[in-house]
């Protein structure tokens, strides 16, 4: 039992981190977070409800500058207050802020938004098991190496789950009349726009696939698609 016993602290670890997660995001997002209220974007919205045989589609402000979408564990949708301000300004469409929600409603549909917050946690408990094992073997870099494997392990699936929420968003611009063109512009624009600097980055470490890959992949299912 003793030597089972790390093994289950780190379990326990993984139950405790899940729930702390759930609550503080919640928490986090309910007081900094309100209702879009957009005309423009509530037409395109309606279009996908509409698509979806919905009453409506409901999407917050996320009252933060970082250019970013997120879809919560409890279902909800948020734009950045930055991304939606890039909107305002005229560098993101109407047609393209409309992607973005067709994607996070993509990640809510597929359960990825709650899964990936139990997969935190579980990685979480993982890595502290394995850096116990590892470091009775390898000591002082036994940690390092634990996390590293971790890490990889994530990206790898949230990569996954990307191109997922990309075929949902997809499928559902195509059915509401909007079209893949916006999705597959937006992707141009994101590095620009979030001042990310992805192309240094080898894609199997990067948590989003490279925007080629992804364009690619939509045009993929639309041909595929489209000869069905």
């Amino acid at each position: 039992m003793i030597k089972f016993t790390p093994i289950l602290l780190a379990v326990l670890y993984g139950l405790a981190m899940y729930r702390f997660s759930m609550w503080r995001t919640k928490r986090e997002l309910d007081a900094r977070s309100t209702e879009l209220a957009d005309p423009i974007l509530k037409v395109l919205m309606d279009r996908m409800a509409k698509a979806l045989d919905i009453e409506r589609i409901k999407v917050h402000i996320y009252e933060i500058e970082p250019v970013n979408g997120l879809a919560a564990p409890d279902g909800r949708i948020f734009i950045t207050r930055g991304f939606y301000n890039k909107y305002r300004a005229g560098e993101v469409t109407s047609e393209e802020m409309a992607s973005v929600i067709a994607h996070e409603m993509g990640h809510v549909a597929l359960g990825h938004s709650r899964r990936r917050m139990i997969d935190f946690s579980g990685q979480n408990a993982m890595r502290t098991a394995l850096a116990m094992i590892l470091g009775r073997f390898v000591p002082f870099i036994g940690p390092w190496i634990a996390t590293a494997l971790m890490s990889l392990l994530a990206a790898r699936l949230s990569r996954s789950d990307e191109f997922e929420a990309d075929a949902y968003a997809s499928a559902l611009l195509v059915k509401a009349g909007i079209g893949t063109e916006p999705q597959k512009s937006l992707f141009k624009k994101l590095e620009t726009l979030t001042g990310a600097r992805g192309a240094a980055t080898p894609a199997w470490m990067m948590s989003h696939p490279k925007t080629p890959l992804r364009i690619a992949a939509i045009e993929a299912n639309e041909a595929k698609w489209n000869a069905g």
